[in-house]
């Protein structure tokens, strides 16, 4: 996102510089290309309109768009899926092992007449330890558990991807409405600077100047729009669309981001809960705590229960036989071992958690700084550069108008201006992608955007994943 904001403003900045435009390739697509384009983007829109999101109606609103990203992403569906099948391990944890069933019999006993026919069938069952199949399970729901907040963590971070693609996109076109407005403006100074040469009070190269600028716009519009449409087009693809499916323009004045809370204070349990890989990483501390108590299990033995039917004894009560079985953890060395390595696992989940929570804490604190200092910006280009810069136009035309200025006066006035216009959009642009980032360290959806809670998915998701 930083390099596609980073493109719209080099390129708006790029025609401050009035280089002539003299051995530069033009764009001239053939007329199959245009043909091409044109039958794509109607296409789209013929799927755009078989596909109806809520995206805010003739503008494009910031909620409605993460809402529906979060609806229609297929990363948000296959994070579920993972979930689920986590949670379908719960049950395979605590179950029982199959029981084993061997037949065996005498092939000699067959085809003889001195003999009955010899065969055998055992069936066994292996019982563990009582309590291990409970870990067992207590460790696949934490596992679960984990897998339901990488869910989160995908949301999360689709949320403000959406959210900074949108400042990006709403740059764009505040950018190409600066480029609109200055290319009238210097038409507007071309008429007057043509007047006033063929009234003999300027020099012929004031309107040719004038010309050239406005020339630079029109090259800049063809950049800019170019920008526009690949923003577009990412954000076509969060929302699972085709890539030139049509998108409702941002609104012209969004307003400011409310300003950052104050994030001292921030209980470290709340931040916890709220930020979805440290509630991931509690439960995989959880599940390596279980799993040292699991491993401690196997200084004890499991057993196995067998039934088994022989019909070569020729007493029937020996015919029917019932035993139980038991391992023997005499390897107490190996075992030892492997409780060391839970515990050694254990140790490193707990750091890596605390390490997590410093990262956690500095990341708010850093978003918080950077959101004032974004908002600082915009209210002193609000009241003080941009009324200056505004003053400094007017006061150039009306020297240029009575022949006390020069038109390269007035042409470097309004390059102060539209510099200035570029880095007040940028900087508001920056200012609701700090507080998106701001949200998304302190574990919420970007400006309160609601979206449905994250749930495993049911039979009739995958006819929807599909779709």
């Amino acid at each position: 996102m930083d390099t596609s904001r980073t493109l719209v403003v080099l390129g708006l900045l790029a025609s401050l510089g009035a280089t002539p435009l003299a051995g530069q390739p033009t764009a001239a697509p053939a007329d199959e290309t245009a043909a091409a384009v044109a039958a794509a983007d109607e296409n789209a829109a013929g799927v755009a309109a078989a596909d109806q999101i809520a995206l805010g109606g003739d503008m494009l609103d910031r909620a409605a768009l993460i809402r529906a990203v979060l609806e229609r992403n297929p990363g948000v569906a296959a994070a579920r899926q993972a979930w689920a099948a986590a949670r379908e391990r719960i049950r395979q944890a605590e179950s029982l092992d199959d029981p084993m069933a061997r037949y065996g019999l005498a092939p000699l006993s067959i085809a003889s007449d001195d003999v009955r026919f010899g065969q055998q069938l055992e069936v066994a069952q292996r019982l563990p330890y009582p309590g291990t199949l409970r870990l067992r399970g207590e460790i696949a729901a934490a596992e679960a558990a984990a897998a339901e907040q990488e869910v989160e963590q995908v949301r999360l971070r689709l949320a403000t991807m959406a959210s900074l693609l949108y400042d990006d996109y709403y740059l764009a076109s505040r950018a190409l409405a600066i480029n609109a407005e200055h290319l009238r403006l210097l038409e507007g100074f071309q008429r007057v600077a043509t007047g006033r040469y063929a009234a003999g009070l300027a020099a012929q190269q004031e309107p040719i100047q004038a010309e050239v600028e406005a020339a630079h716009l029109l090259h800049l519009e063809v950049v800019l729009e170019t920008a526009r449409r690949t923003l577009a087009a990412q954000l076509n693809a969060l929302l699972h669309r085709p890539p030139r499916a049509p998108l409702p323009p941002p609104p012209a004045d969004p307003g400011l981001p409310p300003p950052p809370e104050e994030t001292g204070g921030v209980d470290p349990e709340t931040l916890s809960a709220a930020r979805p890989e440290l509630a991931a990483q509690r439960a995989k501390i959880a599940a390596r705590r279980t799993a040292v108590a699991l491993e401690k299990l196997d200084f004890h033995p499991d057993f196995e229960v067998m039934a088994s039917y022989n019909s070569m004894w020729d007493m029937p009560e020996h015919q029917w036989m019932l035993g139980v079985g038991i391992n023997l953890p005499i390897r107490r060395q190996r075992i030892r071992a492997a409780v060391a390595a839970a515990e050694a696992r254990l140790a490193s989940a707990e750091s890596e958690l605390a390490r997590l929570e410093d990262e956690v804490r500095a990341e708010v604190e850093v978003a918080a700084e950077n959101l004032r200092e974004a908002l600082h910006i915009v209210h002193l280009y609000r009241n003080r550069v941009l009324p200056a810069a505004r003053d400094q136009v007017a006061a150039a035309r009306a020297g240029f108008e009575t022949g006390a200025a020069s038109m390269l006066a007035l042409i470097d006035a309004e390059r102060s201006l539209r510099t200035a216009e570029l880095n007040h959009y940028e900087a508001l642009a920056d200012s609701f992608s700090r507080r998106a980032e701001l949200d998304r360290a302190l574990g919420r959806l970007p400006f309160a955007a609601t979206a449905p809670p994250a749930s495993p998915p049911t039979a009739s998701d995958e006819t929807e994943t599909e779709r």
